[in-house]
């Protein structure tokens, strides 16, 4: 795959300087790259690595002095992780699927295939499935009864769509994907112990079942989800099916590694879960929510829209629109930057402490001493 500056520049609507109609096939951290290359050195601080590879053009920063730099042609990019974006659709080879069906494919006469798609090796695709046009589905995925996929959806490898989806256009789910498993949803005929320690909010100690057994029974789920447009499932993400009603995921909403949604969960549109995100069930987020990676919240809360969660919040209770949290349990992330503060300083508090006491004792009198022992024991 070769492009010449002009076309990558073009596509992407940037200015580019120099010998436009050079061909690049790839592109390359400037240290090391070959001279067929576009390196990509947009912010100074990489330009010095332009002098250790062979590059000839070179991907810079709005301003950048790309003839002092040695080279004979640039791009230049204003918004570098915007023209990251587009760049890397412009050379992603995709994967490689041939147009039409795999004759190892197998597709129940009731499915419906839009046009232009192209079907991977060992595709099991089960009755009354609609695929839209353009659809792209690598090999080995399972689409279960009566599911519906939209337009030009990109389904790589091993992903596992179960029966009663609904997803929208332009759907990209990683490999090994889960979408519409059984809710984790079980009962007990009697009160469980873990009811019991809901209402109490206390240990239940031996008779926490009366000496009972505790048999679970499963509540199978049979809302299925629903997911919007434009919305992009990570590798092994598992998004189980809605009770009675739909998980539902927003339109724009991105989807790490390893997220989990529970039953019920509700998510807006445009949120990013980053990696390991478990959300319990029937938690409804907001819009343009963004949790970081490990970020874990409870079952029946709320967060609004606009929320902030740091790396490894966990968060037990509602979260009003617009805040920036952290920590465990999440509280606001100013507040948290000062329990940490504390925290740091909690030995020097204590050997200060420890050394006040001393000092007060050798300072005082028999009895004063004996007081103050005493008020150790208790302590």
């Amino acid at each position: 795959m070769r492009h010449t500056v002009q076309e990558i520049a073009t596509a992407l609507g940037l200015q580019a300087a120099g010998a436009v109609s050079f061909e690049i096939t790839h592109a390359a951290e400037p240290v090391g790259a070959a001279s067929d290359a576009l390196a990509l050195a947009m912010n100074p601080d990489y330009a010095d690595g332009l002098a250790q590879g062979d590059a000839q053009v070179a991907m810079l920063w709005e301003g950048a002095d790309w003839q002092a730099l040695g080279l004979q042609a640039a791009i230049f990019a204003p918004r570098p992780r915007l023209a990251m974006s587009g760049l890397t659709q412009m050379l992603d080879a995709g994967l490689g699927l041939d147009a039409g069906i795999h004759a190892t494919a197998v597709i129940d006469p009731t499915a419906v295939i839009g046009g232009g798609a192209s079907i991977g090796p060992f595709v099991v695709i089960n009755a009354g499935v609609v695929i839209g046009t353009n659809a792209r589905i690598a090999s080995h995925v399972s689409i279960g009864l009566n599911s519906r996929i939209g337009n030009d959806c990109l389904i790589h490898p091993g992903v596992r769509i179960g029966s009663n989806i609904r997803i929208g256009d332009r759907f990209i789910a990683q490999a090994g994907g889960v979408i519409g498993a059984d809710g984790f949803s079980f009962v007990t005929p009697e009160k469980s112990g873990v009811e019991k320690a809901r209402e109490t909010l206390g240990d239940q100690g031996d008779v926490a079942n009366d000496g009972q057994g505790q048999a679970w029974t499963r509540i199978h789920s049979l809302g299925g989800v629903e997911i919007g447009d434009d919305v992009e499932t990570g590798g092994n993400v598992t998004i189980d099916s809605g009770t009675i009603r739909a998980t539902r995921i927003g339109r724009g909403t991105k989807l790490d590694n390893q997220v989990h949604l529970g039953h019920n969960v509700q998510v807006g549109e445009d949120c990013l879960l980053c990696g390991q995100v478990g959300i319990a069930g029937s938690t409804k987020i907001g819009n343009r929510v963004v949790m970081g990676g490990q970020c874990g919240a409870s079952d029946n809360i709320f967060i609004g829209d606009d929320v902030v969660a740091g790396g490894a919040t966990k968060v037990f209770t509602n979260v009003p629109a617009g805040r920036v949290i952290l920590g465990s349990p999440a509280v606001k992330m100013e507040t948290q930057m000062e329990i940490n503060k504390s925290l740091r300083r909690l030995p020097r508090a204590l050997k200060q402490l420890a050394e006040l006491k001393a000092e007060f004792k050798a300072n005082f009198g028999p009895d004063v001493q004996k007081s103050v022992s005493k008020s150790d024991e208790n302590t």
